[in-house]
């Protein structure tokens, strides 16, 4: 194993995990602008995701060669309160149990009391979906004869293919635009649906295409200000691969790499 291997493994395995309320503030900001609501549901949603990849914090580590932090910092956590609103016993017990806790500041306690758990408390996906199961189920989960999904967590899997190897974000959108105009708007009542969903898939695009020049700006300054010569040279390139993918297809394994990191 190299000492860049080594050094960054040491720190992952000896940082401890904590929340950030990064996302979760960035997300309940996005949702109190009354004009989100004039979107469509997937249209409100890649929008929220566009805004998150606008604003939130960009990390690189010493010596890292693949960038993309999901927080502001390694073993920083987010938080996903449209999915699950977690309440302030829950932050508790993330802080204080035995087993991979999650230590939780006061900042991020009172930024929950104040701002996250007011908003979200009742419109987050589990909490309508609760409401709209049957008494005998609620019964049975309160007794503990099951769990569920989004209780622990939020959703997330990785189903790409090799699409991503083949073409850039760009394409991507070219496709998806082709696709819109081909819609039948007179024959097919899905059409308008089919639209949004289109739509939001070329936000979340550009969406990402920005965060990835956003690592490439931070990866400039960076190197700028870097006084060894082959760490500079290692930020500039990472500079230029994230100037060119995911936009374009990867030409190189570390490019792909960067690519598949990213999406």
């Amino acid at each position: 194993m190299k000492d860049r291997i080594k050094k960054l493994r040491a720190k992952s395995l000896q940082i401890r995990p904590y929340i950030t309320p990064e996302r979760a503030k960035l997300l309940t900001e996005f949702y109190r602008q009354p004009s989100v609501y004039q979107y469509s549901i997937p249209v409100q949603r890649a929008l929220a995701f566009k805004c998150i990849l606008e604003n939130k914090e960009i990390f690189i580590d010493e010596g890292e060669l693949i960038v993309g932090e999901r927080g502001p910092a390694p073993k920083a956590t987010p938080t996903y309160p449209e999915v699950t609103c977690h309440s302030l016993e829950d932050l508790d017990v993330l802080n204080n149990r035995e087993k991979l806790p999650y230590r939780v500041d006061e900042s991020t306690r009172r930024l929950y009391q104040e701002e996250i758990i007011p908003f979200w408390r009742g419109r987050a996906i589990r909490d309508i979906i609760f409401r709209e199961m049957d008494p005998e189920w609620v019964a049975a989960y309160e007794a503990g004869v099951f769990t569920e999904f989004m209780e622990q967590r939020a959703p997330g899997h990785t189903v790409l293919g090799d699409k991503i190897y083949r073409q850039g974000l760009l394409d991507f959108k070219k496709e998806i635009e082709a696709t819109i105009a081909r819609l039948d708007f007179l024959r097919d009542p899905e059409a308008y649906a089919k639209r949004e969903e289109l739509k939001a898939m070329s936000i979340c695009a550009e969406a990402l295409m920005i965060y990835a020049q956003r690592h490439a700006q931070k990866a400039r300054e960076m190197a700028a200000q870097e006084s060894n010569p082959e760490r500079r040279k290692e930020l500039l390139q990472i500079a230029a691969i994230c100037e060119h993918v995911p936009a374009r297809a990867p030409r190189n394994f570390w490019e792909a790499l960067q690519y598949y990191w990213f999406v």
